[in-house]
Parts: C-alpha cells; structure tokens; sequence
C-alpha cells in the first residue's frame, strides 16, 4: 500500500494538480479553448516532437521494437473495438467516434509527463515515449481525419486537410537534419528550446481547460457506450500491451516503458477532430473525460504492478 500511495502522489498526483488547475481557470475564466488548441497543435507539439526526435539518442533497434509493438497494439486494439462498434450496431458517425476514442491515446500531453515521472527521467525511456508520441501524433492527423469525414467528405477534400498538418512535416525533417548531421543555428535552436520547455505544462493545463468546458455528467443513453470506450482503452489496453511484449520477449525496462504508454487515457485529438468535424462531439468529450478522470486509479494500479515486477 506504500509503493502504491508513493505511485499515486509521486507519479500522478502532479498531474492531476496541473488538470486541475486548467479546470479552474476554464471555470473563473472561460478561456477560447480553440486558440490554446491551435498553440500546442501549430507551435508546442511540433516543437517538441522535432526537439526530441533531433536530440534524443534513439538507437535503430529500439526504433524497430518499439514500431513492431506498436502495429500489433494498434492492430489488437483495432480489432476489440472494431468487435464492439459490429456487437453494437453503431451508425457511422458513431463508429469512427468510438474507434477513435480507443485508438487515440493521449501519449503526448499525458503520455511524457507520466513517463517522466514514473522513470525518473530515464533517456532510454523517454526515447521510447517519443517514438509512440510520434506515430500517436501521425495517426489522428491522418486516419482520424479519413476515419470521421470518410462517409460524409470526398477523398480529394480529405487529403488535402491531411496535408495541411504540421505534423506531416515535422518528423520527417527532423529525422533528416539528425541523420545528416546537420546543425541548427542558436538563432532557430533557441525558439524551439523555449516552445518545447512550454508543451508539458501548457499541455497538461488546456487538457484541463478542455475537461472544464464540458458538461460533466454523461446522459444516460451514453452511459454505455463511453463506458466501453474507458474499459476498451485503460484496461484492454495495458492488459494487450502486457501480453504483446510478453509474446515479443523484451527486455523489463523496455517492456515496462511500452506498458505504461499505453495506459493512459483518450486523446484530446478525438474531441478536436469531433468538434472540428461535427462528429459526435458529446460521445467524445465525455470519454476523454471518464477515462482521464478513471486514469487516475488505473495507470497508479498499471504502475504499482509492474513495480512489483520489475
């Protein structure tokens, strides 16, 4: 019970103080969520997944377990809720909504803070968290925009909102100016330092602006569905991350890593692309916040077994 409280106000507790605070400041406020949304989708996120793809030692076989776990989670996990959304007879706009509140986890603004706090800053690990970070951002800004807009939008219209993200750009170019070896001027380097410095806490605080800009009750005809889109993410999750790294007989510190990524709640991406699509605005914002709201006890429990096993 001690390893668990230490995990619980160590790891996640600040966190949570940072939601919180966004909450509060969202309620006194009413802040334009769409403006924060803009800085950390056009400036921070960018920033800091070019920053750390650019600086982080990032070994090519550690890229090449960390990218075959990831396609066989996301396939796993693909495959559970796709059960789901068949078993359920969602209409369209339903199913694309439900996929994505499962498939988009919140692996950056969630996802590197908790990694940070539960290795204690490890290199190794971060470098794990900075991979998944990155596909994790790859995915809503290409799939996600197909998967809402595909019974409703032509293909040409799609792709052109795919090609217009930052992201698309980002870590290509940073792969090539690291593997190249090419330097970046203080002038630019700077900036991109003080962007970076800014993700975590900015992050951490619109996702609190975002849970206090919700209505916070779930209507009774939803209760089910977000329910199952929480159990789908926070508990299938890390249980299928267990039993893939198990299967792939990776190292404890590596295994360890990849599990607590996928621990953690719905993205925020879900809600944006709902909101910015109009595609089931209320289903997605009341699973981001149920499940970063349950992610309090399930990622302490995730953490606190895998203390036990390592």
């Amino acid at each position: 019970m001690t390893i668990f409280l230490h995990i619980l106000l160590n790891n996640v507790l600040p966190m949570s103080i940072m939601i919180a605070l966004g909450i509060v400041l969202q309620k006194a406020f009413s802040l334009d969520i769409k403006t924060l949304s803009k800085l950390n989708f056009y400036l921070f996120s960018p920033a800091i997944i070019f920053n750390l793809l650019y600086t982080t030692e990032i070994s090519v076989s550690v890229i090449g377990k960390v990218m075959l776990f990831f396609v066989v989670f996301m396939l796993g996990q693909y495959i559970l809720v796709e059960a789901v959304v068949r078993l359920r007879g969602y209409k369209p706009s339903m199913r694309s909504a439900m996929r994505n509140s499962v498939l988009f986890y919140n692996s950056a603004n969630y996802g590197i803070p908790l990694n940070q706090l539960a290795f204690s800053g490890n290199k190794d690990t971060l470098a794990i968290q900075i991979l998944i970070m990155m596909v994790q951002s790859l995915i809503p800004n290409t799939y996600g925009i197909y998967n809402v807009n595909a019974h409703k939008a032509d293909l040409r219209m799609i792709l052109k909102t795919i090609f217009s993200m930052p992201i698309i750009y980002v870590i290509p170019v940073a792969f090539f100016l690291r593997g190249f070896e090419v330097p970046i001027p203080d002038s630019i380097e700077t900036p991109i330092g003080y962007l970076s410095q800014a993700f975590i806490g900015t992050a951490l605080i619109t996702l609190g602006v975002q849970l206090g800009s919700m209505e916070w009750r779930i209507s009774r005809n939803q209760l089910t569905d977000v329910s199952l889109s929480g159990m789908l993410r926070l508990v299938a999750g890390p249980a299928l991350a267990w039993l893939i790294v198990s299967l792939m007989g990776l190292d404890k510190l590596t295994a360890a890593a990849l599990i607590v990524s996928s621990s953690v709640p719905t993205s925020l991406s879900s809600v944006l692309l709902a909101v910015e699509f109009d595609n089931e605005k209320e289903f997605a914002s009341q699973s981001v916040f149920v499940s970063t709201l349950i992610s309090i006890l399930t990622v302490t429990v995730v953490i606190y077994l895998l203390h036990i096993q390592l």
